[in-house]
């Protein structure tokens, strides 16, 4: 149950983000901003292990 949680958390924020640019962003323009940030996010938090690597190369 603490997973579901913890996802419900993350997806919460999420949201929270969202709200702070409703302002800037029509709600279905939403995906176009929220997504690609995500998956930016994401990559860098895998490659994260071989980031020192490649900043030195």
């Amino acid at each position: 149950m603490a997973r579901t949680e913890n996802v419900r958390q993350h997806a919460n924020f999420i949201w929270s983000v969202a709200d702070l640019l409703r302002g800037d962003y029509k709600q279905a323009d939403y995906g176009k901003v929220i997504l690609p940030f995500t998956v930016l996010r994401r990559l860098d938090c895998v490659l994260e292990p071989t980031k020192e690597i490649i900043m030195d190369f």
